[in-house]
């Protein structure tokens, strides 16, 4: 817009550090299977080729006007799981599953109790590089050398894509939560009896792997130059597990990540699917400034805002539903009200609520974009 008076850095980090910007600051959550269904590709495109997924992000971004910061999105999901970073069983679509649907995780008690204490004897990159992988994965032992190199090629494709718009990557650093990706790996209803009835397993691994992590995504986030770690977590909250249950194993490893990270400038961007209402006041014993919470539209975003205003950026909201069923006019009038009720005062990023999803229609994200950008009411 011609009345822009910030960069889209500039626009994107005044909300993080709890500044009002020019205007909203824009950053959908647009992944390659959502950006398939609105550039016209197959899934099976942009699943088995991650140079045809950066291809399809782009054409999004410059079809609909582009927005501040685009959301790391060039990978082909069997890097996700060969990276650690989907450490699940996958149904990919061209292989396993029709042409025309994302890809699956299939969740499966795959982790057995004695892993717990193998991966806080030997840490949990090796255990995942030399064990649990295999287990998995239906890439061979020779191919795995190319898909990472192939996965490296993608974000270094995604990096040029950027820099020819003149712009940075959201982020570049980013990990699971240790207590997220054990209960992917161990499924929930194990992991549930485990932290019942077996918990000190748990409680070690959790320990190594925070210990392990810590230092890692910090040195990583610095390396990028973008001082922001994405730190995923979705199954933590109240709405799956007691307080009780976040408090012991969750929250304690969480505020060690953040604090450190924020030691050294680094701010933690959570992303918090499923329902944190009865959580979100932990996230005040937080520095701050110290981390952006990426609400995924089941928290009350409007009530979050009002137990964290001037301490904590929030992220979000616009729900699949409202972008898959919804109408323009409803997209537009919620985009207005985030803006006003949550943006208003800074410390707010309009985004989807979790990815957007495949099958958005094309007005509807839209209307998220040109309305982020239009509308100020200050």
């Amino acid at each position: 817009m011609t009345d822009d008076t910030m960069t889209a850095d500039e626009r994107v980090w005044a909300a993080i550090r709890l500044q009002r910007a020019d205007r909203t600051p824009i950053v959908p959550t647009l992944l390659p299977e959502p950006a398939a269904g609105l550039s016209g590709r197959s899934q099976a495109e942009v699943a088995n080729d991650s140079s045809a997924a950066v291809a399809a992000v782009f054409e999004v971004f410059d079809e609909y006007g582009g927005w501040d910061n685009p959301y790391p999105a060039s990978y082909a999901p069997i890097q996700l799981q060969a990276s650690g970073s989907h450490p699940m069983k996958m149904r990919i679509p061209g292989r396993n599953l029709p042409d025309d649907l994302p890809f699956q995780l299939e969740e499966a008690e795959i982790l057995q109790p004695e892993d717990y204490d193998v991966i806080a004897d030997q840490g949990f990159e090796r255990f995942y590089n030399e064990d649990f992988l295999w287990r998995i994965t239906d890439i061979g032992r020779d191919e795995l050398p190319g898909v990472k190199k192939e996965m490296i090629a993608g974000g270094g494709l995604f990096l040029g894509e950027c820099a020819k718009r003149g712009l940075r990557p959201f982020f570049l650093a980013s990990c699971l939560h240790p207590f997220f990706t054990l209960c992917l790996m161990r499924g929930m209803v194990a992991f549930t009896k485990d932290l019942y009835y077996a918990p000190e397993p748990v409680e070690r691994a959790i320990r190594r792997m925070t210990t392990d992590l810590i230092p890692q995504r910090i040195e990583l986030a610095k390396q990028t130059g973008i001082d922001l770690c994405l730190f995923t977590e979705e199954r933590a909250s109240a709405n799956l597990f007691p307080p009780r249950i976040s408090e012991r194993y969750w929250w304690p490893y969480t505020r060690e990540f953040v604090d450190a990270c924020w030691s050294e400038g680094v701010v933690t961007l959570f992303h918090l699917d499923t329902c944190w209402d009865e959580n979100i006041a932990l996230f005040r014993e937080l520095p701050r400034g110290s981390a952006v919470l990426e609400l995924d539209s089941t928290t009350d975003i409007f009530a979050a805002k009002r137990v964290l205003r001037d301490h904590l950026c929030l992220k979000g909201d616009v729900s699949a539903a409202l972008l898959s069923v919804g109408t323009r006019k409803e997209v537009e009038d919620y985009c207005k009200r985030l803006i006003t009720e949550v943006g208003g005062d800074g410390g707010f990023i309009l985004g989807s609520g979790c990815s957007v999803p495949p099958t958005a229609r094309p007005e509807n994200f839209r209307a998220m974009i040109e309305t982020g950008k239009a509308y100020r009411p200050w």
